[in-house]
């Protein structure tokens, strides 16, 4: 496969990603903060996807490839959260309530985001959004990465 095909594939890869999340939104289920964190570098990839179709200079692969790992470590992270592996921000997850009294659990509640980032929306296979992800996103940097090494061997 040409460095040419690498570059789309990565490219459309992260596009592909971006609409599947925003028809998720449109379909009703809305996006808590690391789901929009998410987002971010998958944006970011499809410009540099297209800098890089233009010029592919090896630093646009390698920054192709590091937007990919971004968003795939937030995914991570994310599915830390959502498996209780580890705890979240306090302004995204429900948090330890044992302690608190009755008025600083209503405080609590009454500011609490509408959607919380320990909270499964949706699975498929038992993986999150959050999940399917980090999963895709380690392949669109895996692509990154032949992209890049394909245009090494062709010096």
């Amino acid at each position: 496969m040409t460095q040419t095909r690498y570059i789309m594939l990565a490219m459309a890869g992260s596009a592909a990603l971006l609409l599947g999340a925003w028809m998720f939104q449109f379909a009703g289920y809305a996006p808590c903060k690391l789901c929009v964190w998410q987002r971010w570098p998958h944006g970011a990839a499809v410009a540099i996807g297209l800098v890089a179709l233009w010029m592919p200079a090896a630093i646009f692969l390698v920054a192709g490839a590091l937007a990919a790992l971004t968003t795939a470590g937030i995914g991570l992270y994310h599915t830390g959260i959502e498996r209780a592996w580890w705890e979240g921000p306090d302004s995204c997850t429900s948090g330890d309530i044992s302690d608190l009294s009755t008025d600083a659990l209503m405080d609590q509640i009454m500011s609490a985001p509408l959607v919380q980032c320990d909270v499964v929306a949706w699975q498929m296979l038992g993986l999150s959004m959050a999940s399917w992800n980090m999963v895709m996103s380690l392949v669109l940097a895996g692509l990154w990465a032949c992209a890049y090494a394909k245009g090494r061997t062709n010096i």
